[in-house]
């Protein structure tokens, strides 16, 4: 078991574990279930960004439709349609060997697909959190758990990695946003 951050925490990665190339980004929620819902369906994401918090291209945006940066730098496992099941739902890699020289910081987010069609958000989202372990050990080095914040939200920053001098830091965000996946890209300077 790795260190459980709060809100707003920062910590070391690649300078506290020397030995950190591969890193699984590890999300995973329940819905809360009611009568006459319609299934859910979360999305993980991750935006690339210069030091402007811009991505410099579409090929910076990592999700369902792009699972693959160009540079091998992040990888989506796939897209989990029902989140059923324990442990993670959705899991991003993240090789800090692989991160190109213009990205400062690296966005991971889940989206409601269809929120406002469905009329879900967040407020129905519970047990959330996002884990960070060592893709070679299967140790887990960290994990975040974002609590019961949100209510209306439909898109939600669970956190970044970004560059301090050399090395990667993680930084525990549980931001939400209205507006679902189009409100993120406009965030990170992507035409939607």
């Amino acid at each position: 078991m790795g260190i459980t951050l709060s809100k707003g925490q920062k910590i070391d990665l690649t300078k506290t574990n020397p030995g950190l190339v591969k890193a699984v980004i590890g999300l995973g929620w329940d819905t809360n279930k009611y009568s006459g819902a319609r299934e859910f369906d979360l999305d993980a994401s991750a935006f690339l960004v210069d030091a402007g918090n811009r991505c410099q291209n579409d090929h910076d945006f990592i999700f369902y439709n792009n699972l693959q940066h160009p540079s091998g730098a992040v990888v989506h496992t796939g897209d989990n349609r029902t989140g059923e099941g324990e442990g993670d739902d959705e899991q991003l890699i993240v090789d800090f060997s692989k991160i190109p020289a213009y990205v400062d910081r690296i966005g991971i987010t889940v989206t409601i697909h269809e929120a406002d069609l469905r009329n879900q958000n967040f407020g129905q989202v519970s047990n959330a959190f996002v884990r960070l372990a060592d893709e070679a050990t299967g140790q887990e080095l960290l994990r975040f758990d974002l609590g019961e914040d949100f209510s209306i939200e439909t898109a939600v920053v669970f956190c970044e990695l970004y560059k301090h001098g050399g090395d990667w830091k993680f930084s525990a965000v549980g931001s939400g946003f209205s507006g679902g996946l189009a409100a993120l890209c406009r965030n990170y300077g992507l035409e939607v």
